[in-house]
């Protein structure tokens, strides 16, 4: 039984033993796990340390960066907006003068409009005692004419319907009258009006437009290097002079003057074929009747290609569109053509320019008149003889090529030969007038002209007090200079009456000569 007690209790102290060191190992375990955790947690600790301090320097680094931009930006937007603000501000500020201004302008007129209304309250209380004193006034003249009417019903045996018709009839015949003056001094106006404008609008395109004078020959002469040439030109028994003017139609002049062949023909178009021909037969020296058929052929060819291409630039020069081909071709054969010595092709283009400046004046179309213009002496250059007058046949061919219908009628009565249903003939007749009429453009030499011209300013410088004299606008007007001293203004009226008297009384002249009489004072000091 001891034993057993002994044997319990031994065992029972083993496990208490064991049991203690269990704990202590336990313990000593956790001690070392608790030192090594510890450890490693410190070493954890430390590095964390260390990263959030790498972190946080990033950070505060970052955030800095973006506040520096952020500041930046903020203060560009800042400095914008300062900007914008003192803009604002000035505009702002010059609103606030012009009001500030126009408050001051209005308070000024709202003290004038007090004291206009202070006046117009005493005028209209001066009119209303006026106006009371005229209606008794009007009371009283207003029963003198009803007793006046009632001794004028006994007097005259009418009543008052009789005498107001009466009345009525002697002014509708007055009015009528009246109204016929009127009517008849209207007239005048407009005529006396209508004509210092047609001059003006004509004088303005003529000044407008710059012509160049242009006189043909029917003579073309040709230069030889040497006379032996006149002998192959003639050929044997003349056949080769007889096969050129042949093929040609000109006359060949070889007459005894040196190294000159002269070409003689009214038709500038067979005068050039001609004149070409017989420069490449020269130069070519082969000069026999085969080979003179084969050149005139080959210069006929180029001739029409070139007349195309006249028609062509002239229409381009004034900017017409849309011509028809035809037409272009007549257009260039009018280039080889003359009108008492004057281009034809010059004059027509001179004619287009004329018109559409005169209609752009008068708020015509100024297309449709520079084609009139340029097609009006179409009809000049028919290929065949025909009796049919230039105006007639050109409007015909104007017709033929779709032409418009006031353009042909234009065409056709520039030389009244039909009626005028546009207001773009007129116009076309007017410009081709101006254009025969200047000074050089026909028969005209220019000696003579500029020969008037110098007259013109010696007639009038030969009156006492004139200065100096300048003709202008082609002779149809002169100024004349005066000295202010020997002329006063009561006699220029006079002295341009009697210069102008004289010019019409010595001087040949087409159309008018206006005298303008220019007098001038002038003060000069100088300064030092």
């Amino acid at each position: 039984m001891n034993e057993i007690i002994v044997y319990i209790t031994i065992g029972f102290a083993g496990i208490v033993l064991g049991y203690l060191f269990n704990r202590i190992l336990r313990y000593n375990t956790y001690k070392r796990l608790r030192a090594k955790s510890q450890f490693e947690v410190d070493e954890l600790l430390k590095k964390t340390k260390i990263e959030a301090e790498e972190k946080k320097k990033q950070i505060i680094f970052q955030a800095q960066e973006k506040q520096l931009r952020e500041n930046a930006k903020f203060n560009s937007s800042v400095a914008q907006k300062e900007k914008e603000l003192a803009k604002t501000e000035i505009e702002w500020r010059r609103k606030l003068n012009e009001l500030r201004s126009k408050e001051k302008n209005l308070k000024s007129k709202f003290r004038k409009n007090k004291e206009y209304r202070e006046q117009l309250e005493v005028k209209e209380k001066s009119l209303i005692q006026k106006e009371i004193h005229c209606q008794k006034e009007l009371d009283t003249i207003e029963n003198q004419r009803l007793s006046l009417l009632n001794k004028l019903e006994e007097v005259s045996s009418m009543n008052k319907e009789e005498a107001k018709e009466h009345l009525l009839d002697v002014l509708k015949r007055k009015v009528n009258d009246e109204a016929h003056s009127y009517y008849l001094e209207a007239i005048e106006d407009a005529k006396l009006s209508a004509e210092r404008e047609s001059q003006k609008i004509v004088l303005n395109t003529i000044q407008r437009i710059g012509v160049e004078e242009s006189m043909e020959k029917c003579v073309t002469v040709v230069h030889l290097k040497s006379n032996d040439v006149k002998g192959r030109i003639i050929g044997r028994e003349g056949r080769n002079i007889r096969t050129l003017e042949e093929m040609t139609g000109v006359d060949l002049i070889i007459d005894d003057t040196p190294q000159t062949v002269a070409i003689s023909c009214f038709d500038p178009v067979r005068r050039e074929i001609a004149r070409e021909s017989l420069e490449r037969l020269i130069e070519d020296g082969r000069i026999q009747p085969g080979r003179i058929e084969d050149v005139v052929k080959q210069v006929t060819k180029k001739i029409e290609t070139r007349i195309i291409e006249f028609g062509k630039k002239a229409v381009i020069d004034l900017g017409i569109h849309g011509l028809h081909p035809e037409l272009i071709r007549i257009v260039g054969r009018m280039r080889f053509r003359t009108s008492y010595s004057q281009n034809l092709l010059h004059h027509s283009k001179e004619v287009a320019r004329l018109c559409g400046v005169m209609a752009a004046e008068l708020g015509l179309n100024a297309k449709h008149a520079k084609r009139a213009g340029l097609l009006h002496d179409i009809g000049k250059v028919p290929d065949n003889e025909t009796e049919v007058s230039h105006a007639i046949l050109g409007m015909q061919w104007a017709k033929k090529y779709g032409e418009r219908p006031e353009i042909c009628n234009a065409i056709g009565a520039h030389h009244d030969e039909i009626e005028m249903t546009s207001m773009i003939a007129p116009v076309v007749q007017v410009c081709d007038g101006i254009s025969g009429a200047r000074p050089g453009a026909r028969d005209q030499r220019i000696d003579n002209y500029i020969n008037r011209l110098e007259y013109l300013e010696k007639l009038a410088e030969s009156f006492e007090g004139v200065n100096k004299a300048y003709p202008f606008h082609a002779g149809r007007e002169v100024r004349v200079y005066v000295e202010s001293s020997k002329v006063d203004d009561k006699q220029i009226q006079d002295l341009s009456a009697r210069i102008s008297q004289k010019i019409q009384r010595d001087l040949t002249y087409p159309g008018h000569v206006k005298v303008t009489v220019i007098r001038e004072t002038r003060s000069i000091s100088h300064a030092k």
